[in-house]
């Protein structure tokens, strides 16, 4: 980035996205992470009255695992996308399609018919996703990339209250029908004004066939560890998780060898750059996971009620959010120190929770509770310190012919992390007490042993972002001599 280009950066702000020149694509393209961000929440919130209304129990670990399965999908589309489909017509595209899947779940009459939309939703849901970073170079100065990148990571933060709110008022009954009915008509919305709003982005990607084997690896890898995270049999989720990393393996193996690729190139290398910038956003994500089995420890050890220990899990995602605007304007080494504070900060975060969140406090002791609280928010404070700047560095380590596949993979790799830790997380718990011998000494071997082991692919974040600090420097300095 040139001087100007810095300076820019640095006088710039997240609210310069709302000025008028940019403010009807920042709409759409952050309304589109929206929808994809508060449906995941509501759904989660909503899932019991579904099943008190309509049953299907048997089914329910499938609402979860089928979306995100066909978000991914959706996401690969955005770049695999046949030739000549702008990125405008995706946009609508993905906009109806995740309508048509909300209104086939708000008139379903089983849980087989609610499967079915939540697939159709999901592939939308991923498509919209995608599209917020595929539309970044199109819709933005190359000086707002990093604030439109901090903007679509803040809605995560906010869709974790907003969610549950909102799903808590479609609790009753069978008024959970009106939380999907309410997205019906945003969507179609969204998907009438797309084409009119959005700027047009012309077709720049490098010709090649679509990579059938390494999407259908991918997709048999996220299935098989999101099936894993919805099963209590350590044995059998271990060899879940097992298969699911062999697809992974096997996936990039091809990778490697094929001229057709889903990846941008040097993403399956390790000595390049763009390799390591993806495996840390997939390791960050991972450990944040973690958070997943917070509200039971804050429940079961800390005597907190449901909904506050809801509300207080809701802290990860604020440190998130709090920390994505704090570093929005940071550019050039102030972008590589944030990303690597940022990974100590996730990893110290985490490895302490091993100690003030595993420990017995059945008296509610506010003395005792409040350093697991305050670590709560630093490990997802970490987390927002640096993303942004990753997603940026993806954007620019990549040719212009492969931006869609770079911006696609990036909601790819996010899924995967967010699959894979659910599914580790939910490993390590029921290996180190939380089943056997359960109750409070369980409680407390099972959150020490998780918040220890995730706390090690966090130091493995820490080690990358050093070696991308100093390659960066090196580049820096190249380019001035």
């Amino acid at each position: 980035m040139s001087s100007i280009d810095d300076v820019a950066t640095e006088r710039s702000s997240v609210f310069h996205l709302f000025s008028r020149p940019v403010l009807a694509a920042t709409l759409l393209l952050g309304g589109g992470v929206t929808l994809y961000a508060v449906e995941a929440y509501i759904m989660a919130t909503i899932a019991p009255s579904i099943v008190r209304d309509i049953g299907g129990l048997e089914l329910l670990s499938w609402v979860t695992t089928l979306f995100v399965a066909a978000a991914v999908l959706g996401s690969i589309f955005v770049a695999m996308r046949p030739r000549g489909i702008g990125l405008r017509t995706v946009y609508v595209a993905g906009a109806l399609m995740f309508a048509a899947g909300s209104l086939i779940c708000a008139l379903a009459p089983s849980m087989q018919v609610i499967l079915a939309g939540r697939a159709v939703q999901g592939f939308g849901a991923g498509a919209l996703g995608g599209l917020a970073y595929a539309f970044i170079r199109f819709a933005y100065p190359e000086h707002l990339w990093r604030k439109a990148s901090t903007l679509y990571a803040a809605i995560w933060g906010v869709a974790t209250l907003l969610g549950p709110s909102l799903g808590g008022l479609f609790s009753d009954g069978s008024t959970w029908r009106h939380a999907f009915m309410l997205l019906v008509p945003v969507s179609v919305l969204m998907a009438i004004l797309a084409p009119v709003l959005l700027p047009s982005a012309h077709d720049d990607r490098a010709p090649g066939r679509t990579p059938i084997t390494q999407i259908a690896l991918l997709l048999a890898a996220v299935l098989l560890v999101s099936i894993a995270g919805t099963i209590e049999a350590t044995q059998s989720k271990a060899l879940l998780v097992a298969a699911s990393l062999i697809a992974v393996v096997a996936m990039l193996g091809i990778e490697r060898r094929s001229e057709n690729r889903l990846l941008p190139t040097g993403a399956v290398a390790l000595s390049m750059p763009i390799s390591r910038v993806y495996l840390m956003m997939f390791l960050l994500i991972l450990v944040l996971t973690s958070d997943i089995y917070i509200p039971y420890f804050l429940q079961s050890l800390h005597n907190v009620s449901p909904l506050e220990s809801g509300y207080l899990t809701a802290l990860v995602a604020l440190g998130w959010t709090v920390a994505a605007f704090l570093s929005a304007s940071f550019s050039g080494p102030r972008a590589g120190r944030a990303i690597v504070i940022g990974c100590v900060i996730e990893t110290v975060a985490v490895a302490a929770l091993a100690i003030f969140l595993a420990r017995d406090n059945q008296t509610g002791s506010i003395a005792l509770l409040a350093p697991a609280v305050v670590f709560m928010f630093l490990m997802g404070f970490g987390v927002g310190l640096g993303w942004a700047h990753l997603v940026t560095k993806v954007l620019r380590l990549v040719a212009t012919s492969e931006q869609d596949k770079a911006s696609a993979a990036i909601t790819t790799v996010q899924s995967l992390g967010s699959a894979f830790g659910a599914a580790f997380a939910g490993v390590i718990v029921n290996s180190t007490g939380l089943l056997a011998p359960g109750g409070v000494t369980g409680g407390i071997s099972a959150a020490h042993w998780l918040f220890v082991l995730m706390a090690l692919p966090g130091i493995v974040t820490i080690l990358i972002s050093l070696s991308i600090q100093k390659s960066g420097n090196e580049t820096q300095a190249t380019a001035a001599a």
